[in-house]
Parts: C-alpha cells; structure tokens; sequence
C-alpha cells in the first residue's frame, strides 16, 4: 500500500492576483507546504464599468495560469484545483475568459460562491484554532466581496458574502488620488455599516462569539500596520488587530499617497492603493459586531480548500 501524502497544488485567481499553493496533504495532519507561486493579474483594476475585463489583463491571467501549470508538473502535483472568486466570477465576460484560458493552457477554471469561499475559510480556521475556540465569527476581506461566518461546530451556521470588497468600495466610493476628504470617508463608513447592519442581523442575534477571527492580506497588514509581528516571527505567533488602533488610523490613511502608504509598516504597494477602504470595512465589522478586537488567522480560503480537499474531520491547531 501507498503511504505516501497526495501532493495538491490549489489555484486561486483573485482580484489581484493568481495565486498557486502546493502542498502534500496526509490525514491526520496539517498540509504541508511544498512552494507558493504567485503573480499579480489585476483583474478588478481592469474591469469596466460594464463589468468587462480588459485584454491585457486577461493576458496577465494566461500567462500566470500558464506559469502555475508548469510549476504544478515541475514539483510532481497529483491533482491542481484552480478557481476564481469575484473578480472573475462577477464579470460580464466570465465565459469568454475562461473559455480563452482553457485554450491556452488546458485548464478549466471552477468558481466558488460566496458562500462557499465563506465557508471554506470558517474551516480553515476552525481547524487551526480547535474546538477550544468556542462559537466563532470569521472575517475575511477580499477584493471584490467581503465574508463572515459564524458558528460552534466545523461548518459554519452563518455564512455571507457582501459586496465589500477593498478593491471594489475603492473604485466605487472613493476618489482616485488621495486626500481622501472626511465627508467622502464618512459617506463609505456609513455605506459599509448600513451594509453590515441589515445582512449580519443574524450574527448579531448569535450568542456572542468566545473567538473572534479574522483573514486575509488585508486584515493582516492593517494589523502589521497597528503593531502586530511581522511575518517573519511566524505563523505560531499572536497577532491581533484592535478596534481603537485602527480608528486611530483611519484619518492618516486617507491623508496619505499611496506611495507614503506603502511605506508604511506592513503595507505592501500593490494594496496601498485599497487599504483606506479595507481599514473602514474593518472598523465597520467590529463596530457593528459589537468586537472590540479581532485575532489573525494565518490560515485562510487556499486551505480550506486543501482540508476540505483532504475531509479531514478533526481540527487541529498550533
């Protein structure tokens, strides 16, 4: 019999970015990471008004797909699962794109739901902090949508996908060059509560959650940026990212270039552009959820998709 663990590589197109995880999976354990390949496609800068990706963009995303194929026979992947999230999800021209990647490099892109990608995430986190974290909330702010999810077990209660993404309220609330005046932020926050307020009644109606959790590249830069340890310390380490720290840097943000932006601690360039909006959506989440903090999950969509990929029923954590 083979032993060996089932080598998985899972593609992830994204607003931003194409991104290919490898890893070997074996039940029982956490999966392993192998390689991360990732390439900036920028699907949702390039998407018109009438919903349509740009030609070079979807140019952009060939050549990544192209090159995580390549990447996935090179380290001897068993299996690659590639999908798309709300970029090209929502697009007027979804068929198209696919239809021409397909063409090009043999690969049939699959798309998750919201709340798929809601659930897949509260799974990953749920197995990375355990049963002992109780009744959790999950947030992850995306691109082009944002999620929550709640519940007590291994699969969510809850599960939402809002049309808050950073990338999606930036292009649509906010002006394309900073300063970003108060009223102009006060209108997005108040948009971003009023949101929340009426989709997440069910949550708020919820026992309150012992743990409070957030994903994504987002949370974790707003909360690098707030004083969290970088990278580096690694993944065992707490991060967290507290209500009063963001609100404290809210006005800055919104003042800033995003060239001053990326240079802040733990903004990256290619998210200066989006992190005001992602700051809002955040403050928002806690303010309406009653949260006074948000712990930093360092596992998020990509393995969800591994575990679920895997079926492993029992959590495991650091």
């Amino acid at each position: 019999m083979d032993d060996a663990p089932l080598r998985l590589g899972v593609l992830d197109i994204g607003s931003n970015s194409a991104h290919l995880r490898v890893a070997d999976l074996d039940p029982g354990l956490p999966p392993l990471p192998v390689r991360s390949v990732k390439r900036p496609v920028r699907l949702a800068e390039a998407t018109d008004r009438h919903g349509v990706i740009g030609r070079p963009a979807v140019g952009r995303l060939i050549a990544a797909v192209r090159e995580a194929v390549a990447a996935a026979a090179a380290l001897g992947v068993a299996e690659l699962v590639p999908y798309a999230t709300s970029a090209l999800r929502d697009a007027a021209n979804r068929a198209d794109v696919t239809a021409e990647v397909r063409a090009a490099t043999g690969v049939e892109l699959g798309f998750l739901t919201g709340e798929r990608e809601a659930r897949l995430t509260f799974l990953a986190a749920r197995a990375w902090y355990g049963w002992s974290a109780g009744p959790m909330l999950l947030a992850d702010i995306g691109g082009g949508s944002m999620e929550l999810a709640y519940g007590a077990g291994r699969e969510p209660e809850i599960a939402l996908s809002l049309p808050l993404g950073a990338g999606r309220l930036t292009r649509h609330h906010l002006p394309p060059r900073p300063p970003v005046r108060g009223r102009v932020r006060r209108a997005l926050s108040a948009h971003v509560r009023s949101v929340l307020t009426e989709a997440a009644v069910g949550i708020a109606e919820r026992p309150a959650p012992v743990r409070a959790v957030a994903t994504s590249k987002t949370f974790t830069q707003l909360a690098r940026l707030c004083g969290a340890p970088k990278a580096k310390a690694g993944p065992f380490r707490e991060r967290r990212l507290d209500r009063r720290d963001l609100h404290r840097w809210i006005p800055r943000l919104a003042k800033l270039p995003d060239e001053e932006r990326a240079r802040l601690r733990g903004v990256k360039a290619s998210r200066a552009h989006q992190i005001l909006a992602g700051a809002i959506v955040a403050e928002g989440v806690m303010d309406v959820l009653g949260l006074e903090s948000l712990d930093i999950c360092p596992w998020a969509l990509r393995e969800g998709v591994l575990l679920d990929r895997l079926g492993s029923a029992a959590p495991f954590g650091p």
